[in-house]
């Protein structure tokens, strides 16, 4: 009867010796589940205000691109300092930088374009104004909205003792050397390029791009480029009567032609076969 009591109590110890350690180890597991499951949320939080902080950076930059300067900023020089992205020092204003866009006008008396001995700005072309400030600040006006350029003015000499220089006061913009019959005049066979609603560019090889406009009677005939065909149609030679929407569409990929121009204006254009 001992010797079977003693074997009951050794099975009933070992039976409790197993149950005790399954609860620790389930206590155990419960443990560091818990343990895992708060280091997940705290790294669920971190990447949310992560996020909140770059969306808030994203906002804070959308923010300031919207409210750029706007203002004049006269008797200042415009310096390059990147791809589209320019910089102008005018007396009395902290230095300020800004944009150019594809309607930005920008005239020329000499250094970024044009002729100094002139009586008219000429258009200048954007690259000829990356090309000008990128050898040393030009003088220059600017006008801006939002950050962004809408006109570049370089302006002139002041007038010397001596008589020579010419006087800032007496400039005309190009339209209003047009319109006092002061436009360019010639023929000019080369490459045309768009610059803006019924404004245009023609560059000969190894020539100076020339601005020049398109009004309602300008005559635009195709020969394959702008419109029509090689001997195709009505016209001139065979060409074909183009539109001025399908000069802009043309224009803006580029083609050759031979522009002629009289007052700063296209009379006839046509497009090289």
């Amino acid at each position: 009867m001992n010797r079977h009591l003693r074997k009951a109590v050794v099975v009933t110890a070992a039976i409790t010796a197993g149950l005790l350690m399954t609860a620790c180890q389930s206590d155990s597991a419960t443990s560091g589940g818990s343990s895992s499951g708060k280091g997940t949320k705290d790294s669920a939080a971190v990447a949310d205000k992560a996020e909140a902080a770059d969306s808030n950076s994203s906002s804070d930059a959308k923010d300031s691109m919207s409210k750029g300067v706007s203002g004049t900023f006269s008797n200042g020089t415009v310096t390059y300092l990147a791809p589209g992205k320019y910089i102008v020092s005018a007396p009395g204003k902290n230095d300020q930088q800004f944009w150019v866009a594809d309607d930005t006008e920008v005239y020329g008396v000499g250094t970024i374009c044009g002729d100094a001995q002139s009586k008219v700005d000429a258009p200048c072309t954007l690259d000829q104004l990356e090309t000008a400030t990128k050898k040393g600040a030009v003088n220059a006006d600017v006008k801006m909205k939002d950050g962004v350029a809408t006109l570049v003015s370089e302006r002139r000499a002041a007038q010397s003792e001596d008589g020579t220089g010419s006087d800032s006061g007496s400039r005309d913009t190009a339209i209003e050397g047009i319109n006092k019959g002061k436009g360019v005049n010639g023929t000019w066979h080369g490459a045309v390029s768009y610059l803006a609603p019924g404004k245009y560019t023609v560059t000969e090889e190894h020539g100076v791009p020339q601005q020049f406009f398109v009004a309602e009677d300008t005559d635009i005939w195709g020969y394959g480029q702008v419109c029509g065909g090689p001997g195709v149609g009505e016209g001139q030679e065979g060409g074909t009567e183009c539109t001025e929407a399908e000069l802009e569409s043309a224009a803006k990929k580029g083609f050759t032609a031979e522009v002629k121009i009289t007052n700063g204006t296209a009379a006839t254009i046509h497009d090289t076969p």
